[in-house]
């Protein structure tokens, strides 16, 4: 159950490892993308939140089942998978479409960010954010609107990403040498410094509205 590879491919691995590297950093890993990815998540985990407090939202039922439902590992059910299978991106964005006009102040303004392409702007940095800087762009946002700082949670937030293009202790890729013995590729290879590529790459990011929402 291992994967190995003849000598002579070796190359073709190298370059794979690489573009790898660069497709998380540029695409899986953007900014823009990373940012989309947060708000869709809050803005789902609002809509959670609210149906808790009996507030009505309005979208399809498959998405209604489930913010109305808990599900974990364990009550998971053929019922739930078929309900999800029923779900594609038309529910999640005529939902956006309609909570962009509901009375919540977060939900209201998630939904009209990812609809307007208005996104938060991010920072990534080398080192943990400062709480320091949070605090101020959380402070402004609570006078600004009078918002609890719950709320402005959703809008001012920090996490962390990792980029690792090889996994060299979960999964090996071996290569098949002429002589019969076997190496890991970042032995093998005499070309490139592989082991940059094995190591985990970690940022961080902070997120808060643009000119204070």
């Amino acid at each position: 159950d291992q994967l190995v590879v003849e000598e002579k491919g070796i190359y073709s691995v190298e370059k794979f490892l690489v573009a790898r590297r660069f497709m998380y950093w540029q695409v899986y890993l953007h900014k823009t993308s990373l940012v989309a990815e947060q708000l869709l998540m809050r803005i789902l985990k609002r809509a959670k939140e609210l149906v808790e407090q009996n507030v009505n939202l309005n979208c399809s039922e498959p998405l209604l089942y489930f913010i109305n439902s808990e599900i974990n590992a364990n009550s998971f059910s053929n019922e739930n998978l078929e309900v999800f299978a029923k779900l594609d991106d038309y529910d999640i964005v005529a939902a956006m479409k309609e909570w962009q006009y509901h009375n919540d102040f977060v939900l209201s303004n998630l939904c009209e960010m990812i609809l307007n392409r208005d996104l938060l702007k991010i920072k990534m940095k080398n080192k943990a954010i400062n709480s320091s800087e949070l605090s101020a762009h959380s402070n402004l946002l609570i006078k600004k609107y009078r918002i609890t700082k719950a709320e402005a949670d959703y809008f001012v937030f920090q996490g962390e990403i990792t980029n690792q293009a090889y996994q060299s202790k979960k999964q090996h890729i071996n290569i098949l040498q002429k002589s019969g013995k076997i190496k890991d590729i970042v032995k093998a290879s005499s070309h490139l410094d592989l082991k940059a590529l094995a190591k985990p790459i970690t940022k961080y990011y902070m997120c808060y509205p643009k000119n204070g929402l």
